[in-house]
């Protein structure tokens, strides 16, 4: 396996810039794993591919406003994205700026000061500020959309899932922006299930592999939770024969951890709510345990969402499909098309 095996060509024009509106009139292409056939819809027509007590599984993980800015003592800007809270104080972190090495001090501009701890991988810092930096970051955060996005985002809310609940990440589980509060009821009284699950995304998650051996990668661990009703409802849609369809790849990964923790005995599934951290990857020849259906958007070449995807429809049909959608002018990436994969 080379990382060359999930590289593709996408031409800039082909970035979505902007959200759909409304969110579920977004283009949905229906990949068709054993008849490998394709189907060109819009989002909200979606329920016509869930049968009655199939179980959608969300993330309700929500976007902080994660971007900072900052000055160091010499007076020069520097720019703070926060990813992960390791305690009330401490915080992993990019930074963006000169000489920002250990035991270096800047104040976020009208918030607390902060010292660097440690210099992690790149631009990756350990930081800890002088006081908790939650209350400051509705008045001083920003969205942090990502790099490829450039026009601007009147909204905020167009970057998070209508469901979105716990806060705690650094991205958007995007997959779950086409949903729409009527879409959902809509597929309740149609007879699927729903059930939550939270995955804080770390900006790890997108970043493209550099190794030639995909193997070689490590995905930083994420913070993820199972609940016990969600374990419950998994189990009741396993023994009645309904369909596990996780509605992006942070599902999909949170799903699967869950599973590495779960046994079928006689007939059975046993699977226990948990929390804690996650660093699964997922490359083609792992075997899916609960995951029988996805919905996922367009992701960038040779990342670790697209090998993904192609461990779960497999290499040369998910650039198949890949292709067609860029034939079909899909827009891709965070605020792009949808497919679902059954």
């Amino acid at each position: 396996m080379k990382i060359s095996d999930f590289d593709y060509y996408l031409p800039e024009s082909a970035i979505a810039q902007t959200p759909a509106e409304p969110r579920d009139s977004s283009r949905l292409l229906v990949l068709h794993r054993e008849t490998r056939r394709l189907e060109h819809r819009i989002f909200r027509e979606i329920g016509e591919y869930l049968r009655p007590g199939d179980l959608l599984v969300l993330n309700q993980t929500r976007v902080i406003p994660a971007r900072l800015f900052a000055r160091k003592p010499t007076g020069g800007r520097v720019e703070v994205l926060l990813l992960r809270r390791l305690d009330p104080l401490t915080w992993d972190t990019l930074i963006g700026g000169k000489g920002m090495t250990t035991h270096k001090r800047a104040q976020i501009e009208d918030g607390p000061g902060f010292d660097v701890l440690e210099v992690l991988e790149g631009a990756g810092r350990r930081i800890r500020f002088d006081q908790p930096i939650e209350p400051y970051l509705p008045r001083l955060g920003h969205v942090p959309l990502p790099p490829y996005i450039h026009t601007e985002l009147k909204d905020p809310e167009r970057y998070q899932t209508v469901y979105a609940r716990d806060p705690g990440s650094a991205a958007a589980p995007t997959a779950g922006l086409h949903f729409t509060p009527r879409l959902l009821d809509e597929l309740l009284a149609g007879g699927v299930r729903i059930a939550t699950i939270t995955l804080h995304v770390g900006l790890d998650t997108f970043a493209p592999v550099t190794e030639a051996d995909p193997t070689g990668h490590v995905i930083h661990s994420e913070w993820c939770e199972l609940p016990h009703k969600t374990a419950d409802a998994i189990r009741g849609t396993w023994a009645a024969g309904g369909r596990i369809v996780a509605v992006g790849t942070t599902s999909v990964r949170t799903l699967e951890s869950a599973a590495q923790r779960s046994r079928i005995a006689n007939g059975e599934l046993h699977i226990r709510a948990f929390s804690g951290d996650t660093s699964l990857l997922i490359l083609p020849g792992y075997e899916f345990k609960l995951v029988d259906a996805m919905i996922t958007n367009f992701h960038l070449p040779k990342s670790t969402l697209i090998m993904l995807v192609s461990a779960f429809a497999g290499r040369e049909k998910t650039l198949e499909t890949y292709a067609t959608a860029l034939k079909e002018r899909y827009r891709f990436y965070s605020f792009g098309d949808a497919m679902l994969i059954v």
